[in-house]
């Protein structure tokens, strides 16, 4: 009988063993479902650009705050054979300069419009550039009002719910589902890819509620369903802040703001 006890020791563990590699294997898919791999294209002090699919492109630049520090803001890049589109610019104009400059230089690609997806800073902080590079503009209408009153710097062209600009040979989408973040808050959509920049709309896994001095904390998460309902099949979701993922990140804003 003794002559068995190393053996059952031996058993136990290598069975406690696998159990910790398959929660260890189990915690790592998680992990990658909900930030997906990313190639880092360019990056300097002000500004990192990585491609996070095929041809969608994520921005990185920096607000400096008083409540939160020195945050992230992210913003999408869509290529198309020679062409680009723009969701949200760099947080200032120095970032966004350099990321014109890489586009238009670097990668040979015409900059047909940039997207404002609301009228805080960390979206149109860098404005001026594209405009001083007769690059169009476009924001919702209720945008382009709080900008004015704001005194920020305003997008050159309004639309009310929807408005679809050809990139290449495809369409890149901005549409309107309702309040959250702010009252004016729209999404991006690439139809092609799957994609959607959700902006400051969609937050990270794990991520909290964030700013919201100007939000609707009642409407938010219905607008997130009415998004999820409207594009249910989405592979790439890029937030305003912290790492991309997929459908899982729409699920974890409606479950941040659903009423209880």
């Amino acid at each position: 009988m003794s002559s068995d006890l190393p053996l059952v020791g031996y058993r136990k563990a290598i069975y406690g063993q696998r159990v910790v590699i398959l929660i260890f294997c189990s915690f790592v898919f998680l992990v990658c479902k909900s930030e997906k791999s990313s190639i880092e294209l360019y990056q300097s002090e002000t500004l990192v650009i990585q491609q996070v699919g095929e041809k969608i492109l994520k921005h990185i630049s920096y607000l400096e705050t008083d409540d939160y520090g020195n945050v992230p803001c992210n913003g999408m890049i869509y290529l198309n054979g020679n062409e680009a589109i723009i969701y949200d610019t760099p947080t200032d104009i120095k970032a966004s300069s350099e990321l014109i400059n890489w586009l238009q230089k670097q990668q040979q690609k015409q900059i047909v419009a940039v997207l404002v997806t609301h009228f805080h800073v960390d979206c149109l902080g860098g404005l001026k550039a594209f405009h001083e590079h007769q690059i169009p503009s476009y924001a919702a209408n209720s945008t382009l009002k709080i900008a004015k009153v704001n005194n920020e710097v305003i997008p050159e062209n309004g639309f009310d719910k929807k408005i679809i600009i050809r990139v290449g040979s495809e369409s890149a989408i901005a549409e309107y589902f309702g309040p959250g973040h702010t009252t004016d808050n729209i999404v991006g959509y690439i139809p092609a890819e799957k994609t959607l920049f959700g902006g400051c709309l969609i937050k990270a896994m794990q991520a909290g509620k964030g700013n919201l001095s100007d939000a609707n904390t009642d409407e938010w998460a219905t607008t997130v369903q009415n998004i999820k309902n409207t594009h249910p099949d989405l592979k790439i979701v890029i937030p305003g802040h912290g790492n991309h993922g997929g459908m899982e990140l729409l699920d974890y804003t409606i479950e941040l703001f659903q009423t209880k």
